[in-house]
């Protein structure tokens, strides 16, 4: 064969084996490789998913190297949280750049509709990443408070107002009346819109797999805590524009990615004025398919870490009652449920890496041990995520506060204590704990 031959042959087939290539990208994933909802349940195929699981907003920033080697330490950490059964994470997918002191930085979207290439490519090599390790993703698209931006700074955005921001003022009514406009603000709620579509219709630049097509992402997430925040029960203007917003942007994710789940974010009784009726109402939806809530026996005012023998067992009874009342809700609803927050802070509330975690230790192996025992009765209590998985993290400054040139991502947001509740790599007996029941959850999945 001539060398013009050869050449001409080995071209056409470089182009036979990119169109192959190109049309795997594009060729839908099989169905029963995603999670998806039966019931009061998960499953992948035909198994039931049941899982332990971690919050680690910081994934896509360690993905990023926004600090020095962030990509060997986020290998390192998926690797010590699979190995000790952790397989379903909470991450954070939006920030918006803030202007308000001790908020995430950098951002996703550092201008309505502009989008930090460096973040998404981070978000990329974590997916990838995870894909690897058979783990499962839930990712969330916005924030209630502002230490990521979040809807106060779409707001913001919209209206060229400043975020009343609650701290140190101590106004949150302020602060959440304004944050909870969004839900009536169109031009806010469209820059949002415009945000889902690019995140979810992104092609993975490590994979070649678009967002939407991708199995590790189980689910969206349309917000963190998102509250309709109405001054009293007797002043339900927002109740609506709440109900709307959630309906008509899960519906416009499920249209975006029809395979993979989507669910509110919601803390709960905690986040809707401890009312059943608004909380099984924000819930309802056909395109909610499975609910969520979260347990703060800190900032709730349950325990006082100072006061900790006289206040945590009140606070696990209280815990219980939570659990409870939602998971008879779960029922009502006939949708799986997941606790994706919970933490309590290190003995006499300290945030070395050094000081003991008894209490907390004690706590987990309860709401483990509450999770196992409600998969072997068949309860709608599906998945647990303990906040956060803070691994090779370090707290930098003399108050452990979070300083914008001074930043390892401990998983505690930028306004708390860095150290407050994470759980370490070196918080040995807590990733013990997690182990041993997420061992007893895979025996009776």
């Amino acid at each position: 064969m001539s060398q013009k031959l050869l050449r001409g042959f080995k071209f056409l087939l470089l182009i036979f084996f990119t169109g192959l290539y190109l049309n795997a990208c594009k060729k839908p994933i099989p169905s029963q490789k995603f999670v998806h909802v039966n019931g009061d349940h998960f499953e992948i195929g035909n198994h039931t998913y049941r899982f332990i699981g971690a919050n680690y907003w910081e994934g896509a920033y360690l993905g990023a190297n926004v600090v020095p080697n962030g990509k060997q330490r986020l290998v390192r950490e998926l690797n010590q949280m699979k190995n000790n059964g952790i397989t379903n994470l909470r991450i954070l997918a939006s920030s918006e750049k803030c202007a308000i002191k001790r908020t995430l930085t950098p951002a996703f979207q550092p201008k309505p509709g502009v989008f930090n290439q460096k973040l998404f490519k981070g978000l990329d090599f974590l997916l990838s990443e995870m894909k690897k390790r058979n783990m499962h993703a839930v990712v969330i698209l916005n924030n209630y408070w502002d230490w990521s931006g979040g809807m106060p700074q779409y707001v913001s955005w919209s209206t060229g107002t400043k975020i009343p921001h609650p701290i140190p003022s101590g106004q949150w009514e302020k602060f959440m009346t304004y944050s909870a406009s969004f839900y009536q603000d169109s031009l806010a709620k469209q820059m949002f819109r415009k945000y889902i579509k690019y995140v979810i219709t992104r092609t993975n630049t490590i994979t070649g797999i678009k967002y939407y097509n991708d199995p590790t992402i189980m689910a969206w997430e349309l917000a963190n805590e998102p509250r309709p925040n109405p001054h009293s029960l007797k002043d339900t203007t927002l109740l609506p524009y709440f109900y709307h917003w959630i309906r008509n942007t899960a519906t416009y994710i499920h249209k975006l990615a029809p395979q993979q789940l989507v669910t509110t974010g919601s803390e709960g009784l905690v986040g809707t004025l401890q009312q059943k009726s608004i909380f099984l109402k924000e819930q309802r939806s056909s395109a909610i398919n499975y609910i969520t809530i979260h347990i703060w026996p800190k900032n709730w005012g349950w325990y006082q870490a100072v006061h900790a023998k006289k206040t945590f067992h009140p606070s696990v009874e209280k815990t219980f009652h939570y659990l409870d009342q939602h998971i008879n809700m779960a029922k009502k609803l006939n949708k799986p449920l997941v606790v994706e927050e919970f933490g309590l802070p290190r003995d006499k509330e300290q945030y070395s890496r050094k000081s003991p975690v008894t209490y907390r230790n004690r706590y987990y192996s309860m709401i483990f041990d509450t999770l196992t025992v409600e998969a072997k009765h068949g309860s709608p209590l599906s998945g647990v995520n303990f906040w956060a998985f803070g691994g090779e993290g370090r707290p930098h400054t003399s108050d452990y506060m979070w300083k914008a040139d001074r930043i390892d991502y401990t998983g505690d947001p930028p306004q708390e204590p860095q150290g407050l509740n994470s759980v370490f790599s070196s918080d040995t007996t807590t990733l013990h704990i997690v182990k041993k029941y997420a061992k007893r959850l895979g025996s009776v999945n």
